[in-house]
């Protein structure tokens, strides 16, 4: 590694400490611990286990005004505290939580706009359906050259990253991301060809991400990607001669990872206890059971052809990108109880009424608000958010205002302009902030310097690998429970003595942090992605521009600073500037001789303190921990 990797910084939170003492000195990581009470939004058991409720995350309501980062605003009735003008450093925090990576004209905007008026414009901007769009391209490309070849998943990343970076409807964007991860379809497990599903998936979500939940979790039960990641597409009904009994993957998940988790809520979150204190569960083997037979008699979408979908002699060709349909010969016509409700038996058998009473029911619990939106604050602010900042958005989630439950706009806005959000004088709170998951950082990079893309297709490779790379992939998760879980906790240390999750600890360890440490050293010189189009181009794809900073090479202060400006809202601890500083002075520069002689010499001394200041920052916990 680097000599300017290796000095520890001063440790300034308690979450940053936690991430510090991991990833500049690799000392920690591994296993975690999960309880019901924290996993909120399930375990890979069915049975709930015992544990404590989240109380440790920073009290704060959303009535006070923000301080330090905003100015005054006014409360809604759902207790939203709505900033009326945003500084520098507001905005800069505001883009890092709802876009892949703030740029110094996305800030000025921002600045303008306020944050309430940026975040109700990026709302306001229409879904586009582009991702199938260029997976079908890059396959016909690739079959071009051989008929057998297909885009496979290398397009569905490709095409993630091309919105993440360039696409304007940041905030529409990030939601899809969130919402990747917690209705998770793998590129894992429907590769070569299904990559379209997988393409067609991400398009559908973001569809459905400022609309209704209902109609969201509609589109999820129905989409191919989901049918055939679950076992529920061809699911047939019991036969009791055969002993035959319907698949129950997809009923599980529905309910454990999609809606309601596996013990009972309150609207903040904190997990309900019957009289002796226990936890109560939120579903059992019957409920799983009745779902499971609601999920028969569904296949391939498209002209329904002698009904031969099921034994697979027919096949539409556009059957990986459009709904599934129910076959009534293939759906259970017994009773199917579940959650309190039950579907009548039925004489013909109706797939499409069972499917609305059972996603009915699920829309209707009370837990479906504290469980979606705790995920979704995870995901874009902060770790461990307080039960009262659940609550907030769990009103909003229940009743937009109007009436309406499961306005996901009302929610992604609830989730953004809460004061806990906003509030610079809570982010500097010990247990405020989460840990940026690799991607994020990855974008954040590339977007702070412009990176532009050679083949104008903004071409990236898969990142998988742990101690190469990033060990994560958009879209790619090893397992339907994510890249991490909701509700992990990192074993031994401050986090497991404060029962604090902080889900992207589930995949920092030793071997992460090298890995990335080292693919990002890289990319900061050379770029990433694959070498062009076909992989044999003279450089990486993407390529990052530091045109404005190669002046600044002699002035070892100056190039920290304006580096640091593309990193951070607001300006770093001294201790931290004066480490950087160092690290860029320790790189001689020869004097340029009279006859330019020893030119390249010069650049390349030159280069390298480039370099050197853009890749510090990258692993230090000021970058790292989003606050």
């Amino acid at each position: 590694m680097p000599a300017f990797i290796a000095p520890v910084l001063p440790r300034r939170t308690h979450i940053a400490a936690l991430l510090a003492s991991l990833c500049l000195a690799a000392c920690g990581g591994g296993g975690g611990t999960e309880t019901a009470a924290s996993e909120t939004t399930g375990t890979s058991a069915d049975t709930p286990q015992g544990g404590q409720s989240d109380q440790s995350s920073p009290a704060g309501g959303g009535t006070q005004a923000g301080t330090d980062g905003t100015q005054a605003g006014t409360e809604t009735a759902q207790g939203v505290n709505v900033p009326t003008g945003t500084t520098r450093a507001d905005a800069f925090r505001l883009l890092t939580q709802a876009s892949f990576g703030p740029t110094e004209a996305e800030v000025s905007r921002t600045m303008t706009l306020g944050a309430a008026g940026w975040v109700d414009e990026q709302l306001a901007k229409p879904a586009r359906a582009v991702h199938l769009a260029r997976w079908n391209n890059d396959d016909a490309a690739a079959k071009l050259k051989d008929p057998k070849a297909t885009a496979g998943a290398p397009s569905v990343v490709s095409s993630f990253y091309q919105q993440a970076l360039q696409a304007d409807d940041q905030l529409r964007q990030r939601a899809v991301f969130a919402l990747s991860e917690i209705f998770v379809v793998s590129t894992y497990d429907l590769a070569s060809e299904r990559g379209q599903a997988v393409a067609s998936w991400v398009d559908m979500l973001g569809r459905n991400a400022f609309g209704n939940f209902r109609t969201l979790l509609q589109d999820v039960a129905m989409h191919p990607a989901m049918g055939l990641y679950l076992s529920h597409l061809k699911n047939k009904k019991e036969d009791l001669i055969l002993g035959r009994v319907p698949d129950q993957n997809f009923a599980r998940e529905i309910m454990q990872l999609f809606t309601i988790g596996l013990v009972q809520l309150n609207n903040d979150g904190t997990p309900k206890r019957d009289g002796n204190g226990a936890l109560i569960d939120t579903y059992g083997a019957a409920d799983i059971e009745g779902l499971s037979s609601v999920f028969t008699g569904f296949s391939w979408g498209g002209p329904d052809q002698l009904n031969s979908r099921f034994a697979g002699s027919t096949q539409d060709p556009q059957r990986l990108v459009i709904p599934m349909q129910g076959y009534p010969q293939y759906h259970s016509v017994l009773p199917k109880s579940f959650l309190g409700a039950t579907v009548a038996p039925q004489s013909p058998a109706d797939p499409a009424a069972s499917l609305k009473m059972a996603l009915d029911t699920l829309f209707a619990h009370p837990n479906v608000g504290p469980f979606i939106s705790r995920q979704l604050i995870q995901r874009l602010v902060t770790s461990a958010p307080s039960p009262a900042y659940v609550a907030r958005v769990t009103a909003v989630f229940n009743n937009n205002g109007l009436g309406v439950r499961g306005d996901m706009k009302a929610v992604f806005r609830a989730i953004l302009m809460d004061n806990e959000a906003r509030s610079a004088t809570l982010a500097a709170g010990p247990q405020y902030g989460k840990v940026k998951e690799p991607v994020l950082r990855l974008t954040a990079f590339l977007r702070a310097f412009g990176a532009k893309s050679d083949s104008g297709k903004v071409l990236m490779n898969l990142t998988d690998d742990a101690g190469l790379q990033l060990a994560q992939t958009p879209l790619r998760s090893p397992s339907v429970f994510n890249f991490y879980r909701p509700g992990y906790i990192p074993s031994g240390g401050e986090a497991a003595s404060l029962g604090m999750t902080l889900p992207e600890m589930q995949i920092t360890d030793e071997s992460s942090v090298a890995g990335y440490a080292n693919y990002m050293i890289i990319a900061v010189k050379a770029g990433v992605g694959p070498r062009g189009i076909d992989n044999t181009g003279p450089r990486p794809d993407l390529q990052p521009n530091y045109t404005a900073l190669q002046p600044l090479a002699l002035d070892p202060a100056g190039l920290v600073d304006k580096v640091n400006a593309r990193y951070f809202g607001a300006p770093v601890g001294s201790a931290l500037r004066t480490e950087q500083i160092n690290a860029v002075t320790s790189i001689f520069v020869p004097a340029l001789k009279p006859d330019g002689s020893n030119k390249a010499w010069v650049d390349k001394a030159k280069a390298n303190r480039v370099w050197t200041a853009v890749a510090m920052p990258l692993v230090t916990p000021e970058f790292i921990v989003q606050k």
